[in-house]
């Protein structure tokens, strides 16, 4: 009865999501104010509906409601309970229920604080949003249904949830991340509500900016947890692989960037207009071909959702009818938003472009680089092949390297012109960061590496040009601008840990038997047991390595829920400047296990630099404009044109 009862409520989502769609845009078209006053109990009864439905699908794993097909396939009785809990987004159809629950929440907040906006726009932002969610319902009450029965062939215990989710990381990874990919859908909507009422100005700018950081911030803290957990989860001891469902996620957190940026150019200065609101169509475009290429089995990955062709094909669809929709209505209406720039030289304005460029040209490698494989593959025939990292870099670091560097003279510009005293002071940075980053690689750098060397320099250029603009403008400090600070400097920090990281970390694999040492960037780790220990669904050998006087507990468990599935967790002795980490790998023939050492200085600098990029966000959220969202424009109806 509870499966049948959360079916409905998704049902009853569904009904709402169309007259959503059908509510707001009708009204919007006709001047209906009393269709588009009635999307909000509108939008609140398909929150409680799809909530309802998840809490409830919840409920069947937590009660072990083994008749449940997706229950049965994701859990198993003596699966803690948090895990359960987490089984719900563990795998597609769940994680589909909980994109939706999520779509649904963005919309319910958009109604409940847009009652300032013009009708005509409030109409064409919700009904924009119930048309999404529309499709995404469609797809999962259609082809990704969790709800079905397996009734009468009860299974006595489930299949468990998969050995590599059972982790705390993928307890919060997936609905950050999901928060911060729908929540583009709210930027999207207002570039298509842009786009049919014909205005972008400051006050659209001032409505669309917050919910675009706030994304914007969710989806940066999902894509560092999610290399976070596969740093210390896979055993590996990377960060970031250039994995295809990474890059899935990374090319929408790029484009957003670009499209934070924007938004505030054109807020600021009333330019920037039409990129603007196609960098709002692009960036949620992204989102639904990063779910199309994790979720069709077009690509290979752990971390993707392996699904068959024909739901791969109804999401493509989906992208299809949104992307090529958006893009089209752009190509008729885009230019009545056309604005003419008024600045000249160096100034603000300026260098933004060129972030703004520099981002987009990283979006178009990313992608390229991506989608070849696939391209390969289907013109030769069935030949494989992959581009690895090196290529990768070969392109995307030097484009960082330029993005840097026009970050280090952001503070110092002015919009419309900045003064060529302004620029000195800049200069002036630049030298007091040479020197400091040609100290700190004097003594502290085992090697010299230019391209070390060079983030260093760069970053102290940037974090030292922030810092003195943040003391100059102390007594009128707005919370804008730190948070664009903040965000600077996370970027600073984060390019320090990689280059670090990357040039200088320390492996080596050795065969060892228990009482052996091996040394690693001059310590000593001594490997001084092994023992069989039990977990709820599991048991493991786990080995218990000794260096400077800390105790390290790599693991090598076998789940028996899932027929006998190895994985392996590190042991971690994490610090501020760098992390000792060990994984234990099979035994040998001779009684000798394989382990693998390494030493990564600095590498959690990168997640130090994400909590700060994404703090920045939510700084400038908190800007008091932002909570004085009244404004003449979006109150009064916009036949008119453009501002």
């Amino acid at each position: 009865m509870i499966p049948e009862l959360a079916h409905l409520a998704a049902v009853v989502g569904l009904v709402c999501a169309v007259c959503l769609g059908v509510g707001g845009y009708w009204g919007a078209a006709r001047n209906r104010p009393l269709l588009v006053n009635s999307c909000v109990p509108i939008a609140l009864m398909q929150f409680i509906g799809l909530l309802a439905s998840f809490v409830l699908l919840a409920f069947s794993f937590s009660t072990d409601d083994f008749s449940v097909l997706y229950v049965a396939e994701n859990s198993n009785s003596v699966l803690p309970w948090y895990y359960k809990i987490s089984a719900v987004w563990g795998a597609h159809e769940g994680s589909f229920l909980l994109w939706t629950l999520v779509m649904a929440a963005w919309t319910v907040s958009v109604a409940l604080t847009g009652t300032q906006l013009s009708q005509d726009m409030r109409g064409y932002v919700l009904g924009t949003m119930g048309w999404i969610n529309t499709g995404f319902l469609l797809f999962l009450l259609v082809a990704s249904n969790p709800f079905e029965r397996l009734v009468p062939n009860v299974p006595e215990n489930g299949a468990d949830l998969n050995v590599i989710l059972q982790d705390f990381g993928l307890i919060v990874h997936p609905p950050l991340l999901y928060i911060g990919y729908v929540g583009f859908s709210v930027a999207f909507a207002f570039a298509i509500g842009a786009l049919l009422t014909g205005r972008v100005d400051g006050a659209w700018a001032r409505w669309a900016r917050p919910w675009t950081n706030l994304a914007w911030a969710f989806l940066t803290i999902g894509i560092a947890l999610g290399s976070w957990w596969a740093y210390y989860e896979l055993g590996w001891g990377g960060w970031w692989m250039w994995d295809p469902v990474e890059n899935a996620s990374f090319m929408p957190w790029l484009m957003g960037t670009a499209l934070v940026h924007s938004l505030a150019v054109t807020e600021k200065r009333g330019v920037f207009k039409s990129w603007t609101v196609l960098l709002a169509l692009m960036t949620f475009t992204l989102c639904l071909m990063g779910a199309f290429l994790v979720r069709s089995g077009v690509l290979t990955s752990v971390h993707a959702f392996a699904i068959d062709p024909e739901r791969g094909l109804f999401l493509l669809v989906i992208l299809i009818v949104v992307g090529a929709g958006a893009l089209s209505l752009f190509g008729l209406r885009g230019a009545i938003l056309r604005g003419r720039a008024n600045y000249s030289g160096v100034s603000r304005e300026l260098l933004l472009l060129i972030n703004n460029a520099v981002l987009v040209l990283s979006v178009v490698t990313i992608l390229l680089f991506t989608l070849y494989p696939l391209f390969h593959e289907w013109v030769t025939g069935g030949e494989r092949m992959s581009i690895g990292s090196p290529y990768f870099n070969r392109v995307f670091i030097p484009l960082m390297f330029v993005l840097a560097f026009f970050l280090s003279i952001a503070p110092f510009t002015r919009w419309k012109r900045t003064s060529v005293a302004q620029l000195k002071k800049a200069s002036t940075g630049l030298v007091i960061a040479f020197a400091i980053a040609s100290l700190v690689a004097l003594v502290l750098l085992s090697e010299f590496s230019f391209q070390v060397w060079l983030a260093i320099l760069l970053a102290c250029w940037i974090l030292g040009n922030h810092a003195y603009e943040i003391y100059r403008q102390r007594r009128s400090l707005k919370l804008a601008f730190l948070g664009m600070a903040c965000a600077h400097i996370g970027f600073a920090i984060a390019i320090i840990g990689v280059a670090v990281t990357s040039v200088y970390s320390e492996s080596t694999d050795a065969r060892v038997n228990v009482g052996d040492v091996v040394e690693v960037a001059g310590e000593q780790y001594h490997l001084t047991n092994i023992e069989v220990v039990k977990g709820p669904n599991y048991s493991s050998h786990r080995g218990t390595v000794v260096v400077g006087g800390k105790k390290l507990f790599p693991e090598r468990r076998q789940y028996e829920t899932r027929g006998g599935t190895i994985t392996t967790e590190a042991g971690l002795d994490p610090g501020f400047l760098r992390d000792r980490f060990v994984s234990l790998g099979e035994p040998l023939p001779d009684g000798t296990w394989g382990i693998r050492v390494q030493n990564k200085p600095l590498v959690r600098w990168i997640w130090l630099g994400a909590i700060f990029i994404a703090l920045g966000g939510i700084l400038a959220i908190l800007d008091a404009r932002y909570r004085r969202l009244a404004s003449r424009d979006l109150l009064e109806p916009a036949h008119a044109g453009i501002a």
